[in-house]
């Protein structure tokens, strides 16, 4: 079975980290998001991918091309962010009409994978929430999905959709699109995906829901760093380094001199720390600090950081320094 990924938005609630990537590469527990999505379904049974991408999609091609060359992906470019629907809707001629899964390329699930993709009928992914407001929603009945609604401002459940599909009847599903997309029917000014399930309704296909046991979403910094942290716990092992207290994420050829590095702290390769104290951080490759304390701290690729204390959300390029009396309690700095 294939696995369509749409992974072509610009993540702008991430800036200044994705002012020059995207955000399915963002790095999480040692590797980019997307990779944790793909490896997760490689295990289980996935042998084909396809991936929208747009946004940087050169960067996507490139370090599944470096790093995962083994896979069989097809990409597909959507040139304008129109929505979910229309992302899905631009891949239809490389998925046909065979039943096929679609995961968010920003979503991070730990699922039973194999009663997910084996469903019998069309299955969506759901997990209860306290604010379902904020997502889209499925009403049952029984125990099959009745209506679909986008961000409703009453809803009918509490159980939202994660991201995750399992599409048994393809055909119907490009209808629905074809609708959606070709009708020009907009929800919030975007081609809805759940416009055209509910289009599936309609025709009288059925839906099933599948619960998660849990939901990563790596949207805004705060749950990056959660994600961070709570996939660190879930490793098998951090690596045996002279001040490192795990867990962690430690790259082989990253150098720590003299420092205490973790819990909860992911150094990318070619990272060179000395003389630091870090906990709950993301360390982007080849970035060097020096006597600084962090804490709850994102840090991009090629930074330079000394005498900084306290929190701090680099991008890419960024150079800091401060004092250790008197460093700041928190420093944001654009991609340079």
């Amino acid at each position: 079975m294939k696995a369509v990924i749409p992974a072509a938005g610009i993540g702008t609630r991430l800036r200044p980290h994705t002012l020059n990537k995207p955000k399915a590469l963002l790095p999480v527990a040692g590797k980019p998001i997307l990779a944790h999505i793909m490896d997760d379904l490689t295990l289980a049974g996935i042998d084909g991918f396809v991936l929208i991408v747009g946004y940087y999609g050169d960067a996507v091609r490139a370090w599944f091309a470096r790093e995962r060359p083994e896979l069989d992906i097809t990409f597909v470019e959507q040139t304008e962010r129109l929505g979910l629907g229309h992302a899905i809707w631009t891949a239809r001629e490389a998925l046909g009409d065979e039943p096929f899964f679609c995961i968010l390329g920003d979503t991070i699930l730990k699922a039973d994978y194999g009663a997910l993709l084996n469903g019998e009928a069309n299955t969506i992914a759901v997990k209860e929430v306290a604010d379902p407001r904020r997502f889209g929603v499925v009403e049952m009945d029984g125990g099959k999905v009745v209506r679909f609604v986008e961000k409703p401002e009453v809803p009918p459940s509490n159980l939202a959709i994660v991201g995750a599909y399992l599409f048994t009847d393809a055909a119907a599903l490009w209808r629905g699109l074809d609708h959606v997309v070709g009708g020009d029917h907009r929800t919030r000014g975007e081609y809805q995906l759940t416009d055209a399930l509910q289009h599936m309704v309609g025709e009288g296909c059925r839906f099933l829901t599948a619960g998660v046991d849990d939901w990563f979403d790596c949207g805004k910094q705060e749950t990056w760093l959660e994600t961070n942290r709570i996939l660190l716990d879930r490793l098998d092992e951090t690596p045996s380094r002279v001040g490192v207290a795990g867990p962690c994420f430690i790259a082989p050829d990253a150098v720590i001199v003299d420092s205490v590095i973790g819990p909860h702290v992911s150094l990318g390769p070619g990272s060179r720390v000395e003389h630091c104290t870090l906990s709950d951080c993301v360390i982007g490759e080849r970035s060097q600090l020096a006597h600084c304390r962090l804490a709850d701290s994102l840090v991009g690729n090629d930074c330079s950081l000394e005498n900084l204390v306290g929190r701090v959300n680099l991008g890419d390029f960024a150079a800091a320094s401060g004092s250790l009396e008197t460093g700041p309690e928190k420093t944001e700095a654009p991609h340079a």
